[in-house]
Order: C-alpha cells, then structure tokens, then sequence
C-alpha cells in the first residue's frame, strides 16, 4: 500500500480511534484520556513515537519516556531491520517531547499485549542494569 494511501486510510480513521481506548492509564492534563500506559503518535512524516501522553491541549502535545522506531541495514546481507529506540541516547539527552499537534496524524492506544510493550519493558529491563 503507498504512504498516500495509507495516510488517508489514517486520517479518515482518526475520529474513531481518538475516541476509542479513552478513560485512563494514560492521562494527558487537559485532553485525551487511555486506558494503556504508552500511546503511539504517528506523525505526517511517517514517523513513529511511542511513549506517554502527558499534554494533548493547545499547539504542542506532550510525550515523556518516547521511544521510536529506527531501520538498520547490514552491509553485508543488505538486510534490513527495525528496533526500538529509547529518545534520550541522542546527544543533546532529550527527556521529553512537544510534537507540534498540526503534524499528528493520529494518537492511538498501545496495548499491553504489543510487541511495542513488550519491546518497551525489554529496554526498561537493561536499563536498570
């Protein structure tokens, strides 16, 4: 399926999904509500962030403990892999993030039964070691 494509089946499902999964975990202090710990945000660009929605009023929204999605390829086999990295290793060390709301494509639920989740805790755990 082309991005084109994709982008428009995303935004035409984003007044569903916006509404669906709300009431709690995830609490934004002056907008949208979950149920899960992370939400992913998945931006115009094709990017995605995962982490927890901490601001979703006014300009910007607010994500902390963001984690995002970077290909590898290797040299040798020309294969191509995804793994989940953990914002904050980059040089200037951010802690938090403040998407400006009018590249947001959509805000959804990640739940905890994902290979995100699962990722995420997987990272967690070499953290504290």
């Amino acid at each position: 399926m082309k991005l084109r494509s994709v982008k428009a089946l995303l935004i035409a499902a984003l007044p569903v999904i916006a509404l669906s999964g709300c009431d709690n975990k995830g609490t934004a202090k002056d907008g949208l509500e979950f149920k899960t710990e992370y939400q992913a945000v998945l931006m115009d660009n094709g990017q995605a962030y995962f982490g927890k929605l901490n601001r979703s009023g006014g300009e910007f929204i607010q994500l902390n403990d963001v984690f995002y999605i970077q290909n590898r390829v290797d040299q040798e086999t020309k294969a191509v892999s995804s793994i989940l990295v953990k914002r904050g290793q980059e040089w200037h060390a951010p802690d938090t993030m403040f998407i400006n709301r009018k590249h947001v494509v959509i805000i959804e639920p990640v739940t905890e039964n994902s290979k995100v989740t699962q990722l995420i805790k997987e990272a967690k755990i070499k953290e504290e070691k």
